[in-house]
């Protein structure tokens, strides 16, 4: 059999036109890549600093109990109800943020790669995926901390916290079609992840994450942003149910029409522009 017509072998990119799906699913397949490289890119973080991995902690604890300090007294809280509070919500944050600004930048980043035309591209994103995820594993040390210390310990729902690792698949689940859409502009339009960093600050603020979702009535002008964001639906799906609040139905259909329109959305999305890619980068 001559080369041209031999088959592909199996770590062979398949074309953009075999979609986002069957891509996805060669990629789930060999971790390899996207797996190990960003456990090595932590690796690789840690060993720079003296403190090593405890570095990487250092967010996690400046949110929770600096800012949470802070702002618990403003608000005239009792910090060992607020760090809960605080932590669950950053965890969240954390990930939605991270899989925004990093999915953005990934193509480019992997530019000399991606030319090379040996990986497929849902590989990078799974791989900015995996970095999110390490960083939200950061947080969860400094979140069991806080719920260590949770003044209303009884308050704590044991269904909330076995609800929670199928909270964060859903989460993850539109991480992954956040990150092919915000991946193919971020390779059209050079300047659009810095525009996202820009913008985190006031996403971070306008979240209940620092403060009570209480403090915005829903007939409000402000309390109609916060319900309006994404981020606040799915801080409030995670965390609520842990510390014994009420969801709001508004979450529920909110988080199930995003999911549903959004994977639909990336689906048509990564068919027809991933093969610009190379183009634009």
């Amino acid at each position: 059999m001559t080369e041209q017509n031999a088959s592909p072998s199996r770590t062979a990119p398949a074309p953009a036109s075999t979609g986002f799906w069957r891509e996805l699913r060669h990629s789930l397949s060999n971790p390899e890549f996207w797996g190990l490289s960003s456990w090595l890119d932590i690796l690789v973080r840690a060993r720079r600093s003296r403190f090593g991995i405890f570095w990487l902690m250092a967010p996690a604890v400046v949110y929770v109990f600096g800012l949470g300090s802070f702002f618990a007294a403003m608000q005239q809280r009792d910090l060992a109800l607020f760090a809960a509070h605080v932590a669950l919500g950053a965890m969240v944050f954390r990930i939605l943020m991270s899989t925004l600004t990093g999915s953005a930048n990934v193509f480019a980043s992997s530019h000399a790669f991606i030319m090379d035309g040996h990986m497929r591209l849902t590989d990078y994103l799974l791989q900015s995926l995996a970095r999110s995820f390490f960083d939200f594993c950061m947080y969860v040390p400094v979140a069991l901390v806080a719920l260590a210390m949770y003044a209303r310990v009884a308050d704590l729902q044991p269904a909330g916290l076995l609800l929670a690792p199928l909270t964060l698949l859903v989460i993850y689940v539109n991480s992954l079609w956040v990150s092919v859409v915000f991946s193919l502009l971020g390779a059209r339009f050079s300047d659009f992840g810095q525009l996202l960093n820009n913008i985190s600050i006031f996403m971070f603020l306008l979240t209940p994450i620092i403060w009570y979702p209480e403090m915005m009535p829903a007939d409000s002008i402000r309390g109609m942003l916060m319900r309006l964001s994404p981020f606040y639906h799915f801080v409030q799906l995670f965390r609520a149910p842990i510390l014994g609040e009420a969801v709001e139905p508004l979450t529920w259909w909110y988080v199930g029409t995003m999911t549903v329109v959004g994977l639909v959305v990336a689906t048509f999305t990564y068919r027809r522009y991933a093969r610009y890619v190379p183009l634009w980068i």
